[in-house]
Parts: structure tokens; C-alpha cells; sequence
């Protein structure tokens, strides 16, 4: 892509790094942002240097806080005594917009994939171990319930935390299967997602 301004072609290359991204839509927002008020340039970048630096991860749940602990483990209307497991913080923010589930979360961070070189340590599965065990909590866990992706990396998954879980003393269910086999929990759409949370099954690993 010829560029006149290397400027413009040094944003453009940062803008493309994004995910979704190319090289066409990254320039078209760089000679947007270029026509606007300086003033709403300066507040994205702000907001974005803000973002990188402040932003930090639940102490509890791994999820996405501006404080140590977040806002939804905090909050004492939501049930701690019903944890629900996801892969990454988008999963989070899907079940949340079906309104659907008033328990809290614990993020794994990941899944359990041998072809990507990631195993069970590499994900937040002792944290969610340590909060399973602590019947001193106040709030004790009852019920955890596996929201994978239905995927065999996201079976693969549940089946180990169903091991791992099996000797406590809680109930471990899975979403119903309104999720398609393949599927990505993320693009799930709110409808199907809150009835797999209302409907979901005892989870076994027999």
C-alpha cells in the first residue's frame, strides 16, 4: 500500500494489528481520526493507554476489573454458591447479556489443547480448585457449572474438571447442548445462550 504520509502508514500498521483488521479498513480510520477535532484523537489514545495500564484481573475470578476483586464477585445480590466456568472473558460478557444467570464466574483463561502446547497448569484451574475446597467461605460453592465451548478442546476441558471436581462435595453440571457441536460460546446468540444456562444437565465423567 503506497502511503504519501509515513506518519499515516505508521498508523495504519499499528491499526492493522487488530484483529479483524486490514489494511484498507486501518487506513480509512486513520484518515478519519486525521479529520476529526485533535481533542477526540487525544481521548482515544488516552482511553486506550488508561485501558493497557490500569485494567487488571479479578483476584477471585480472573475476569476483567478495575479493581483487586470485580464488580460482579462483589456484588452481594449475585449467588456465590454458584460458580459458572468459561474460557475467556468474552464467554463472561455473553452469558451476562442474557440475564439469565445470577451466579458468578470463574475464568479459566483458556483451554486444555495439546496441539497448542496448553495443559492443565497453564490454565486458572488450581485457583478454581482452592475456591471449590474452602467450605469455610462465606458463601460455599454448591453447584459449578462447565459453559465450554463444544468443542473437542472445550470436552476435553470439562471432562478433566469433572475429574478434578468429582471428590468435592458439589454438584458439577454442563449448558445443555443448544450450543452446536463446533460452536464457539462467544457467537452463540443471546436466546439459544440463555436457555442452554436456564436448562443445563448434570455433568458426569462416566
Amino acid at each position: 500500500m503506497n502511503i504519501p504520509s509515513k506518519l499515516i502508514e505508521d498508523a495504519v500498521t499499528e491499526i492493522s494489528r487488530l484483529p479483524g483488521i486490514g489494511k484498507k479498513t486501518a487506513l480509512r480510520l486513520s484518515l478519519h481520526l486525521l479529520k476529526q477535532n485533535p481533542a477526540h484523537a487525544e481521548a482515544l489514545a488516552l482511553s486506550i493507554t488508561t485501558m493497557r495500564n490500569e485494567v487488571q484481573y479479578c483476584q477471585t475470578c480472573h475476569n476483567i476489573s478495575d479493581r483487586p476483586i470485580c464488580s460482579i464477585c462483589s456484588n452481594p445480590k449475585r449467588d456465590g454458591s454458584v460458580i459458572c466456568v468459561v474460557e475467556d472473558i468474552q464467554d463472561v460478557l455473553a452469558i451476562e447479556n442474557t440475564n439469565q444467570f445470577q451466579g458468578k464466574y470463574h475464568v479459566l483463561g483458556g483451554v486444555i489443547s495439546p496441539l497448542q502446547g496448553i495443559g492443565p497448569e497453564e490454565l486458572h484451574i488450581e485457583s478454581l480448585v482452592e475456591r471449590v475446597s474452602d467450605r469455610e467461605a462465606e458463601e460455599p460453592i454448591k453447584e459449578i457449572i462447565l459453559a465450554l465451548s463444544a468443542t473437542m478442546e472445550g470436552d476435553t476441558t470439562s471432562f478433566y474438571l469433572g475429574k478434578r471436581l468429582k471428590d468435592f462435595d458439589v454438584k458439577v453440571s454442563t449448558i445443555a447442548r443448544g450450543i452446536p457441536v463446533g460452536g464457539e460460546l462467544e457467537y452463540t446468540d443471546e436466546v439459544t445462550l440463555g436457555r442452554s444456562i436456564m436448562t443445563r444437565v448434570n455433568y458426569s465423567t462416566e
